[in-house]
C-alpha cells in the first residue's frame, strides 16, 4: 500500500510540474500583453499588481503649449501626463546623473530652470521663447502604481500600421486553417471505414502504408511537392497549403480513425447488413456518429497544427504583398521590425493562442475518449 501510495503521490506530482510548466508562460503572455513597455522592461509579469520603481525618461509640454508670464515664458503640467500618476523621489536633467536632484528642487537648463514636484508636477521657466516641436527630457526615478491598458491590442489590431498586417493575417489564418482542417478529415473517414470494414485485395498492404507515412518528414516532401504544385498550375496559394495539409495530415487521420473503427462492435455492422443498409449508409448513419470522439480528437490535433504552422505556409503561401500572410509569419515579422517592443510582441502572441486555446478547451472532453477508445477491442 505505501508504494502504491508514494507512486500515486508521484503521479500526482508530475501532473501538477507540467501543468505549471504549461501554464505560468501562457499566463505571463497574457499579463504582459496589457502592461506597458516601462513596466515590462523594468519588472517581471508576475510584479504586475505591485507598485514599482522605475527609472523613466519623461518630456514636458511641447513649446507651442507655453505662456508668457511678464518677461518670462512657462510651461507646466505633469510629467506622468493625463489620468496617469506616480511618485517621484529622484530626478535629473541628464543621462549621466539621473538622481541628481530631489522632488521639489531646481535644476538649471539650456534656455532656463525647471522645478518638479514628487506627484509629477513640473514648472519650466525660461527668459527666451521656447521653440522647437518636443519638450524637454527629466529623466526621474519613480514608483509607479500597477497600470493595465488596451492599448496594446487596439495597436496590434486596429492601428494603421499593422491592420494591414494582424488583423487581415488572423483571418488569413482561419481561411487556411479551417479547410486545411475539414477537408482530411472527410477523405479520412471514408479511407478509415474502407480499411476498417470492407475487404478487398491489398487491404493491409494499404494499412502498412499508411503506418510507413507516419514516420516520413513533411521537410522532405516540400519542395518536391512545391514543383509538382507549381508543374500543374496550382502555384502558390490557398489551394496550394489546403493540399498540402492534407496531404500531411492524412496518414495520422486514416490511421486515428481506422482504429478507431475496428474497435466499434462488429454486431451493429453486421445486423445493419442483414437489414439491407448499404456501406455508405452504415457509415453515414452508424460509424459517423459513433466516431465522434475520434474525429474531434483527430480535429483538435489537425486544428492546432495548422493555426501554428510557420514553414508550409511560408513554403506555399507567402507572397510579396503579403495579401496571404498568416498570424505565425506576422509575429516573425514584428519580430524583425519591433524587437524591442515586447509589449506588442506579447499581444500578437496571445491572440495567436487565444483561438488554439478556445478550441482546445471547447473540445478536450472528447480528445481522451478519441485517442483511448481504439486500443480496447470491442465485442
Amino acid at each position: 500500500m505505501s508504494s502504491k501510495s508514494g507512486l500515486t503521490w508521484a503521479v500526482h506530482i508530475s501532473v501538477v510540474l507540467l501543468v505549471a510548466l504549461w501554464l505560468f508562460p501562457t499566463v505571463g503572455l497574457f499579463v504582459s500583453s496589457f502592461r506597458t513597455a516601462d513596466q515590462i522592461a523594468t519588472s517581471g509579469w508576475w510584479n504586475a499588481l505591485f507598485t514599482q520603481e522605475q527609472n523613466l525618461v519623461l518630456r514636458t509640454a511641447a513649446p507651442s503649449d507655453q505662456a508668457r508670464e511678464g518677461d518670462l515664458y512657462v510651461l507646466q503640467g505633469n510629467l506622468f501626463g493625463e489620468g496617469a500618476s506616480g511618485s517621484i523621489s529622484a530626478w535629473g536633467v541628464t543621462s549621466r546623473a539621473i538622481d541628481e536632484y530631489e522632488p521639489g528642487a531646481t535644476a538649471p537648463m539650456e534656455e532656463g530652470t525647471i522645478t518638479v514636484e514628487a506627484n509629477g508636477d513640473y514648472r519650466f521657466e525660461s527668459p527666451v521663447e521656447l521653440t522647437g516641436t518636443r519638450g524637454e527630457r527629466v529623466f526621474v526615478t519613480a514608483s509607479a502604481p500597477p497600470e493595465f491598458t488596451l492599448g496594446n491590442y487596439r495597436q496590434v489590431l486596429f492601428s494603421s500600421s499593422t491592420t494591414d498586417s494582424m488583423a487581415r493575417a488572423f483571418f488569413n489564418t482561419l481561411t487556411v486553417t479551417i479547410p486545411a482542417t475539414v477537408i482530411p478529415i472527410v477523405i479520412a473517414a471514408f479511407a478509415a471505414y474502407a480499411l476498417a470494414w470492407m475487404r478487398f485485395p491489398g487491404r493491409a498492404l494499404l494499412i502498412a502504408f499508411v503506418v510507413a507515412l507516419l514516420v516520413v518528414p513533411l521537410q522532405l516532401a516540400l519542395i518536391p511537392l512545391l514543383r509538382l504544385h507549381l508543374g500543374i498550375g496550382i502555384g502558390k496559394g490557398y489551394l496550394g497549403v489546403w493540399l498540402a495539409h492534407t496531404g500531411f495530415g492524412l496518414p495520422l487521420a486514416i490511421y486515428l480513425l481506422r482504429n478507431y473503427m475496428v474497435s466499434l462492435p462488429r454486431d451493429i455492422i453486421e445486423n445493419a447488413k442483414v437489414d439491407g443498409a448499404t456501406d455508405f449508409q452504415i457509415f453515414t448513419r452508424i460509424i459517423l456518429p459513433l466516431s465522434f470522439p475520434a474525429l474531434a480528437s483527430f480535429a483538435i490535433f489537425q486544428f492546432l497544427w495548422t493555426w501554428n504552422d510557420l514553414l508550409v505556409a511560408r513554403v506555399f503561401l507567402i507572397d510579396a504583398t503579403g495579401e496571404t500572410t498568416v498570424m505565425t509569419n506576422q509575429i516573425v515579422e514584428l519580430l524583425g521590425t519591433r524587437g524591442g517592443n515586447w509589449e506588442i510582441l506579447a499581444t500578437a502572441a496571445f491572440v495567436s493562442i487565444a483561438v488554439p486555446l478556445l478550441v482546445f478547451f471547447a473540445m478536450q472532453r472528447y480528445l481522451v475518449r478519441g485517442l483511448l477508445a481504439g486500443s480496447v477491442k470491442g465485442g
